[in-house]
């Protein structure tokens, strides 16, 4: 997605398509670490869930503050373009990306709900350009008729649903499982909008497994503190595997300022940098 021309684009993780792997440990089973919140839904860390629709519009916000450049997420569903990262088109308000299935998956979901959609011609090649950065098939009317079918409030709600589907619920379920509060699971959920959750060693679920084996989650007896930085750790080491990542503002100066502040529950007032640009939330 977006950025200025300084700053690293935002590339569809190559394995974007793998739903992230559940582990079974019962949430039950976490030890609470301070008093639960004033909340009818609180996180073993005592935290309100990222799930919860304050916090999720929280969360949307700061992605797109990476992302895009801005806090308006809702701006992005017409977003698309080839940010020249070898994953052909990247669009919408999570950059699905031509070259790698979920934009695919997206357009497949739309048609289910809404047969004969001004996407559905394109169908045949997205599966054929899918793996690769080939727009064979989809120009030169492919971005306009993203643009068109944006202002489709089914096609935006496909966009939200298939955001939660592969990206956020698991993030936030895996986030929970592990005992970490708000913080801890916005972390989880920015790693895999990123870096997808396939088999490669930068994906989620290898970040994860490296942190791991630096320290343990709340969920294992672990000190949340101690486990959030050697996860920012392992996401650090993987963002600078590949260049386009190279900055990691988006952890040093906003994940790791919240979590220096002690604010595992991702309360509000916010205040961070992406990318040498200042953010506020309220």
């Amino acid at each position: 997605m977006r950025h200025p021309s300084s700053d690293p684009v935002h590339p569809c993780g190559t394995s974007r398509r793998t739903v992230l792997a559940l582990l079974g440990a019962s949430l039950a089973a976490a030890p609470l670490l301070r008093p639960p919140a004033a909340s009818a839904a609180p996180t073993a860390a005592g935290c309100v869930g990222l799930d919860d629709p304050a916090k999720k519009e929280i969360a949307m916000r700061l992605v797109s503050s990476a992302e895009n450049s801005s806090l308006d997420w809702k701006a992005q569903y017409q977003y698309i373009e080839d940010i020249g990262d070898g994953r052909g088109y990247t669009a919408g308000i999570i950059g699905f990306c031509s070259g790698t299935g979920d934009m695919l998956d997206l357009v497949q979901l739309y048609t289910d709900r809404k047969p004969g959609n001004v996407l559905a011609r394109y169908l045949p090649a997205l599966r054929a350009v899918n793996g690769s950065d080939s727009h064979q098939g989809l120009d030169p009317n492919f971005p306009k008729d993203w643009r068109k079918a944006a202002q489709d409030t089914a096609f935006q709600q496909a966009q939200n649903d298939e955001r939660d589907r592969v990206y956020f619920n698991p993030a936030v379920r895996q986030g929970k499982t592990d005992g970490l509060g708000t913080l801890g699971q916005f972390a989880y959920y920015d790693a895999i909008v990123m870096h997808g959750d396939g088999d490669d060693s930068t994906s989620f679920r290898n970040i994860r497994k490296r942190a791991l084996a630096k320290a343990k989650p709340p969920a294992q007896g672990g000190d949340e503190v101690t486990y959030l930085n050697a996860f920012l750790d392992a996401r650090v080491w993987a963002m600078k595997q590949e260049e386009a990542h190279s900055d990691t503002s988006r952890v040093d100066t906003e994940q790791r300022v919240f979590l220096r502040n002690g604010n595992l529950c991702l309360n509000t007032p916010l205040n961070w940098k992406v990318y040498g640009d200042s953010y506020h939330i309220g």
